[in-house]
Formats: C-alpha cells, structure tokens, sequence
C-alpha cells in the first residue's frame, strides 16, 4: 500500500490536488493541504498518483 506525504511548508494552497481526488486531499481553512486518507490502496494508486503529479509546487509525494 502507498502512502501520502504531504509538505505544508511548500503548499501553496493552490487545491489542484483537491480537484483531482477530493476524498485524498483537502486545502483547508488556513489554505494549505489536509491529507485525508494517507494509506493508498492499489485501486486508487493510479487517481492519487497524477493528483501529486498536478501539485506545482512540488508538495505532494506518494511513497510506495
């Protein structure tokens, strides 16, 4: 199983993630990024994949 890994220090609160796999990612009330659900089964490997890869600042990394 992957996991995300999410850098609060670099998110920009852009929400590119969010648009992609809103049930993953959150931007939240401070505008920058709430991982919902760190655990990525196989299943949704691919959806949560191209969300980090959306990120522009480089924020987001799925491990595993």
């Amino acid at each position: 199983m992957s996991k995300i890994r999410a850098d609060r220090s670099v998110c920009e609160g852009i929400g590119m993630c969010e648009t992609q796999a809103d049930e993953y990612f959150m931007v939240d009330d401070d505008g920058f990024v709430e991982v919902l659900q760190e655990d990525v089964p196989e299943a949704d490997r691919a959806l949560v994949a191209a969300a980090v890869a959306s990120c522009p600042v480089a924020a987001l990394k799925l491990e595993g």
